[in-house]
C-alpha cells in the first residue's frame, strides 16, 4: 500500500511454478481509500549458495532460458560473493476497486524491463472493521514457530523428546496472544498441528504430542466443525507428518527390540496412523505424493489408504532388512558347503527378526490398527527365501557324492550310498565331504522346516500358499543319502559298541550288557532323525519309513555277526588231560544282547509312525493299496526278526556243538562201562549241570529252552550218526564176506593171483557209503569195531539217565524228532534178536492197518478170549491172488501166536485146503488153550498165513498173511456168533527197509537173525513163482 511500513511475506514455495499458498493477511487502512492501492510482487527466493553448490544443478535446469539464468547467477556470486532474490513480477490493486462486499480475481504480473506479463496471481479482498480470525490464526502460527525454534535451539533437546513444553515466557507470550486473537481450543491446537508437523521434518517432536492434538482435533474433523480452509491446513500437517512415522515402521529394526521407549513410541505412531485413517481425506488432497513416498506401489484404484501404505511400509522394511542381511553375510568362497551354510545363516537372521516382530511388535500392530505385521512380514521373506535358497538345494541334490564302500571287517553290510546305486560290500570308508555336504544339507532342512512351522503358525488357513510349503521337494534326492549317512554312522557306532563292550552286565536286574543298551539308542537317533524330517508327503514317507525299516534290520543283523564274532574263542579250557569247551558268562551276555535288541525291533518300528503312514495312504490311494504296503513293510521286519532269531539259534547252536565232543565221549565211555565201576556217566552229568546251570541264571527263559532243544537236537544227531555208522560197517563187511565167498570158495581163486580184482569190487561197493552224510566223528566210528547189543542197550539207558535228570514236573524237556527216533533205534539195537523178530512183525502189523483198499485180498474171521482160551473161527478169504498156472489157488490158513518164544509149547491150528478157489469159505473153529502168562503177554499177535498147497513141491507158495492184535479180541463169554466178523487185508512184504529189519540185518553174526530174514525175503514178491500142481 502506499504505507511501505506494512510489508507482510507468505512462505516460499520451492521448486514450482505454480505456488498454492492460502495464507491470510490483515493491513490496516486510512481513511483516504480513493488514492492507495494494494501493491503485489512475487519474488523468485534464492538461497545464499557457493558457486561450488551452484554447479552441481547443471543438470537440473530445463532449456536454454534456464541455462541462460544459471549461468548469470553462478557469474554474480563469482562476482560479488552473493546473490540476491529476483524480483518476477508486480501487479498494482487500486483500493477503489475493491468492492465493498469483497472479491476474488486473477491480477496480471508485470515487470518494467518486460513487455509480456510475468503470470498470473489469484487473491482474495475484502473489507473489515475486526481483526480477521484466519488472520489471527496465521500471525499465531508465525509467532508458534519463531518460540518453538527458540526453544528447541535453547534446550538442545533430543530428537522425539520434546512434548510440548515451553519456557515460562514463551508459554505465557503464546497464551496472551491467543487471548488476544481470540483463537478458540480447536484453532489453537490446528496452529499447533500445523507448525508442530512443518518443524517435526527437521527437528523431530514426540509422537505422543501429535497424538494429543489428534485427540482434540479429530472430533471437531468429523462432524464437519472446521472451515474448508482449516481442513486443508491439517491435511498439509498430516502429509509432513506420515513420512516421519512410515520412517520410524520402515526403520523399526534399528532400535532395540523390547526397550520401553521404542515400544511407547511405535504405540503413539500407530495410534496417530490409526486416527487418520479413521478421517475422511478430500478429494483434492494427495496425501502420499510419489517425490516423498518413492517406495510405495500405486494400487488399482489410484489412491492408496493409510492401511495399504502401512502394509508397504512394513514390506519395504523387511525387505531392505533382507539386503542388509545378504550385504552383510556374503558367501566367501563359492564350495558347495559355504554355500549351504551361508543359506542357513540367512534363514536363521530372517527367523530371528520374525521373531522379534512376533515377540515385541506384532501385539501393537495388531491392537491398534488391527495389523498382522509379522504375517505381512513373513509373506515377503518366505518368497525371497524360496527363490534364493530352491536352486541352489536342487543343484547340490543333483551333485551329491556317493558313498564309497571297501572291502573290510564288516564284509557283511549292504547299503545303497548316493542317489542312484548300491555301493560295494564291506566296512564303510567314507570321505568326509559326502557326510560334511549331507549333515549341512539336513541342516538347512531343518531350517526350512522351523521356518514354515513359523508360517503355519502365523497363518493358519492359506499357508500351504507360500511358495515355501513344498521346500520338502527341493530335497527329495538327498534324502537318501541323509538315511546312507543315518545308516553309516549307526554301522560304525554299532561296531566301537561292541569292541569297547565288556560283555558284562550293566546292571543287576537285566541280563545284558552296555553294546545292546547303545544299539537302541542309536536306533532312537535314527528315528530322532526321522521325527525330524518329518516329510509331509504320504507316498515318500512311505519310501523312506521302508528304507529305514530295511536298514535298521540290516543293523540288527549286523550287530549280531558281530557279537557272534566276539565271543567265538571265548570259553576254551585247556589241561594236560583233556581239552574242553565251558559255557562262560560272556556267551549268555552276547545271546541276551542279540534277543535284547531283535525285542525292540518291533516296537521300535510302530515308533517310527507306520500305521500313521498306512492310514494316510488308505486314505489318499485305496484300502488295497494300502494294505499291500503295510504288508511289505511287514514281510520285511518279520524276515529280520526271523533272521536275528536264526542268528541266536546259530550262536546256541555253535555253543551246543563245541559241548558235543565232551558229551560225546563220556556218553560213550558210560555205554561201554555202565555197569562197571566208571565214572563217565557222572562226569557227563556234571559237565552238563555246570553248564546248563550256568545259561539258566543267565539267559532268559526263551533261550534257555532253546538251548535245551538245541542240545537234544544234537546229541540226537550225534548218536544217529554212531547208529548209522555201526549199521554201514555191517553192510561193508557182509559185502566183503560176499565177495571172498565169491571169488576164493566158489571158484577157488588164489588171493594173490586175484588181489587186483578183488580191490576193484571192494572200491565198488564202498561208493554206497557216502562219507558226506557223516561227520567226522560218524566217519571215524567207521573204522571202530562193530558194537554189539549190550552196547546200544546200555547207550539207551545213559541217554534215559539224562533225560530223567532233566526232566520237570514230569513233562518232556524236548520236542526233537531226531532224539525220539534216536530213543526208538537206540532202544532197537538195544534188543535181542527175539525181541526185534517180533518188533518186526509189529511193524507189519501197523503196515496192514494202514491199507485201505487191499490187492492182496481179504481174510474174514472171528476171535475170542473165554478166561485163558482163545476161540478162533476162521470164515472165508476173499479175492486172493492166483498161485497157479491155471489162474487159481489150492489155500489154506496156518495160525501163529506171536512172540513165538512165549508161545513156544502153543499149537499152531491149520485149515482144510481149499482146491481151486479164489473165495475159499474155510468156516472152522479151533479153542486154543493159554497159560495165564501167555495170555497177558504185552503186545501179543495173532498171525494168519495163507499159503497155496502144491504137491510136487518141496514147500508151500506164500500167499499173504494177516496180523490180529490182542488189543483188538474182546475178552467175552458170549456166543461167538453175536461177536462181529474182522475183515483183515492181506499183505505181502514189499521191501525189506524199516528199522527193525535193519537191525536184525547188522546183526550178521547172529544164526536166528539170519534164518529170519532169509524167511522174509522169501516171502518178498520177487521171489514167488506160479507152482505147477
Amino acid at each position: 500500500m502506499s504505507n511501505s511500513s506494512h510489508r507482510y511475506n507468505t512462505s516460499v514455495k520451492s521448486s514450482t511454478l505454480n505456488p498454492v499458498w492460502e495464507e491470510y493477511f490483515s493491513l490496516p487502512m486510512r481513511e483516504n481509500l480513493q488514492e492507495d492501492s494494494l501493491c503485489l510482487e512475487v519474488w523468485d527466493f534464492d538461497p545464499a549458495e557457493t558457486v561450488k553448490e551452484k554447479m552441481t544443478k547443471m543438470f537440473e535446469v530445463k532449456g536454454v532460458k534456464g541455462f541462460r539464468k544459471l549461468m548469470k547467477e553462478i557469474a554474480i556470486t563469482a562476482s560479488y560473493g552473493k546473490h540476491d532474490n529476483e524480483l518476477i513480477g508486480t501487479a498494482n490493486i487500486p483500493l477503489k476497486s475493491i468492492p465493498a462486499s469483497g472479491m476474488t480475481m486473477w491480477f496480471n504480473l508485470s515487470k518494467k524491463s518486460k513487455l509480456r506479463r510475468q503470470g498470473v496471481v489469484k487473491v482474495r479482498l475484502n473489507f473489515s472493521s475486526e481483526k480477521n480470525s484466519q488472520v489471527a490464526a496465521q500471525e499465531h502460527r508465525h509467532l508458534l514457530r519463531i518460540m518453538l525454534l527458540h526453544e528447541l535451539e535453547n534446550s538442545k533437546v533430543a530428537p522425539y523428546w520434546w512434548c510440548g513444553n515451553f519456557s515460562g515466557p514463551a508459554e505465557a507470550i503464546l497464551t496472551q496472544h491467543v487471548a488476544q486473537s481470540g483463537l478458540s481450543p480447536t484453532e489453537n491446537a490446528l496452529a499447533q498441528w500445523s507448525v508442530y508437523c512443518s518443524l517435526t521434518v527437521d527437528h523431530p517432536l514426540s509422537f505422543a504430542l501429535f497424538n494429543m492434538l489428534l485427540e482434540k482435533i479429530t472430533k471437531p474433523l468429523q462432524s464437519g466443525l472446521i472451515k474448508e480452509e482449516d481442513v486443508k491446513l491439517f491435511w498439509d500437517g498430516a502429509k509432513k507428518l506420515l513420512p516421519t512415522c512410515f520412517g520410524q515402521i520402515r526403520k523399526l529394526r534399528k532400535k532395540t527390540a523390547g526397550d520401553n521407549t521404542v515400544m511407547k513410541t511405535l504405540r503413539e505412531v500407530m495410534k496417530i496412523l490409526y486416527k487418520l485413517s479413521m478421517l475422511d481425506v478430500p478429494d483434492s488432497v494427495d496425501l502420499f505424493p510419489s517425490n516423498v513416498y518413492g517406495w510405495l506401489r500405486s494400487n488399482d484404484n489410484g489412491r492408496l489408504t493409510i492401511h495399504e501404505v502401512l502394509n508397504q511400509a512394513a514390506i519395504q522394511g523387511a525387505s531392505d532388512w533382507f539386503v542388509h542381511i545378504l550385504d552383510n553375510n556374503e558367501c566367501k568362497d563359492k564350495t558347495e558347503e559355504s554355500r549351504l551354510q551361508h543359506l542357513i545363516r540367512v534363514i536363521q537372521l530372517v527367523r530371528s527378526d520374525l521373531q522379534r516382530a512376533i515377540e515385541y511388535h506384532d501385539r501393537v500392530f495388531i491392537e491398534v490398527m488391527n495389523f498382522p505385521y509379522s504375517k505381512a512380514l513373513y509373506g515377503l521373506y518366505e518368497s525371497k527365501i524360496a527363490s534364493l535358497v530352491e536352486p541352489e538345494v536342487i543343484e547340490v541334490c543333483k551333485s551329491l557324492k556317493r558313498l564309497n564302500y571297501s572291502e573290510g571287517s564288516t564284509s557283511s553290510v549292504h547299503l545303497a550310498g548316493g542317489l542312484d546305486g548300491a555301493t560295494g560290500l564291506g566296512a564303510p570308508r567314507v570321505e568326509d565331504e559326502p557326510l560334511a555336504m549331507g549333515t549341512t544339507l539336513f541342516e538347512l532342512y531343518l531350517a526350512l522346516q522351523r521356518f514354515l512351522i513359523l508360517g503355519q503358525g502365523l497363518n493358519e488357513t492359506d499357508w500351504s500358499s507360500y511358495a515355501i510349503s513344498k521346500f520338502h521337494w527341493w530335497f527329495f534326492g538327498g534324502v537318501a543319502q541323509w538315511l546312507d549317512i543315518a545308516a553309516y554312522k549307526a554301522l560304525t557306532r554299532i561296531e566301537k559298541a561292541v569292541d569297547l563292550d565288556p560283555l558284562t552286565v550293566i546292571d543287576s536286574s537285566v541280563k545284558y550288557s552296555s553294546s545292546a543298551v547303545d544299539t537302541l539308542q542309536i536306533f532312537y537317533q535314527i528315528k530322532i532323525f526321522w521325527t525330524q524330517l518329518a516329510w509331509p508327503d504320504v507316498e515318500g514317507s512311505y519310501t523312506f519309513v521302508a528304507k529305514i525299516i530295511d536298514d535298521i534290520c540290516r543293523c540288527c543283523v549286523f550287530y549280531s555277526d558281530r557279537m557272534s564274532g566276539r565271543v567265538d574263542n571265548a570259553g576254551r579250557v585247556s589241561t594236560v588231560f583233556e581239552e574242553r569247551f565251558e559255557v562262560t558268562s560272556e556267551w549268555c551276555v552276547a545271546i541276551n544282547n542279540i534277543d535284547y535288541v531283535r525285542q525292540s525291533l518291533e516296537p521300535f518300528v510302530e515308533e517310527l509312525g507306520m500305521d500313521d503312514i498306512i492310514q494316510r495312504l488308505c486314505e489318499c490311494k485305496s484300502p488295497v493299496e494300502a494294505q499291500r504296503c503295510k504288508d511289505t513293510l511287514q514281510c520285511v521286519i518279520a524276515n529280520a526278526i526271523d533272521t536275528v532269531k536264526n542268528k541266536i539259534v546259530e550262536i546256541l547252536e555253535i555253543m551246543v556243538k563245541k559241548m558235543m565232543p565232551s558229551i560225546t565221549r563220556f556218553l560213550m565211555e558210560g555205554a561201554e562201562l555202565l555197569h562197571q565201576d566208571c565214572s563217565s556217566m557222572d562226569r557227563v552229568m556234571r559237565y552238563l549241570e555246570a553248564n546248563l546251570d550256568t545259561l539258566y541264571q543267565q539267559l532268559n527263559n526263551d533261550n534257555f529252552s532253546r538251548t535245551l532243544d538245541i542240545v537234544w537236537e544234537q546229541l540226537g544227531e550225534v548218536l544217529y550218526e554212531l547208529i548209522q555208522a555201526n549199521l554201514e560197517k555191517e553192510k561193508l563187511a557182509t559185502r566183503i564176506r560176499l565177495l571172498r565167498r565169491r571169488y576164493f570158495d566158489k571158484n577157488k581163486v588164489s588171493p594173490n593171483s586175484n588181489y587186483l580184482l578183488f580191490r576193484h569190487r571192494k572200491a565198488k561197493i564202498t561208493r554206497y557209503i557216502d562219507p558226506r552224510r557223516l561227520t567226522k566223528s560218524a566217519a571215524a566210528n567207521l573204522d571202530a569195531k562193530r558194537r554189539p547189543p549190550s552196547f546200544f542197550s546200555n547207550l539207551h539207558e545213559c541217554l534215559k539217565i539224562m533225560i530223567r535228570s532233566f526232566r520237570q514236573d514230569n513233562k518232556d524237556i524236548y520236542s526233537s524228532e531226531t532224539l525220539k527216533r534216536v530213543e526208538y533205534l537206540l532202544k532197537l539195537h538195544g534188543m535181542e534178536t527175539r525181541e526185534l523178530i517180533h518188533q518186526y512183525h509189529l511193524e507189519r502189523w501197523q503196515e496192514q492197518q494202514a491199507i485201505n483198499e487191499p490187492k492182496m485180498g481179504i481174510l474174514t474171521v472171528r476171535a475170542q478170549f473165554i478166561e485163558d482160551n482163545l476161540k478162533l473161527e476162521i470164515l472165508n478169504a476173499r479175492n486172493l491172488v492166483a498161485t497157479d498156472s491155471n489162474g487159481l489157488c489150492d489155500s489154506y490158513v496156518r495160525v501163529g501166536l506171536l512172540p513165538e518164544d512165549s508161545f513156544a509149547n502153543v499149537m499152531k491150528p491149520k485149515t482144510q485146503t481149499h482146491n481151486k478157489n479164489l473165495f475159499p469159505l474155510y468156516d472152522e473153529m479151533f479153542l486154543i488153550p493159554l497159560s495165564h502168562e501167555q495170555r497177558r503177554v504185552r503186545d501179543g499177535l495173532l498171525h494168519f498165513v495163507i499159503k497155496d498147497k502144491d504137491m510136487f513141491s518141496m514147500s508151500n507158495t506164500f500167499v499173504g498173511e494177516a496180523y490180529l492184535g490182542f488189543g483188538d479180541v474182546p475178552d467175552t463169554a458170549a456166543p461167538i456168533t453175536s461177536l462181529q466178523q474182522q475183515h483183515l487185508p492181506l499183505t505181502r512184504p514189499s521191501a525189506i527197509d524199516g528199522d527193525a529189519i535193519k537191525a536184525l540185518e547188522s546183526r550178521q553174526g547172529d544164526k536166528q537173525a539170519r534164518e529170519f530174514l532169509k524167511k522174509q525175503r522169501q516171502k518178498m514178491p520177487g521171489k514167488q513163482f506160479f507152482s505147477l500142481s
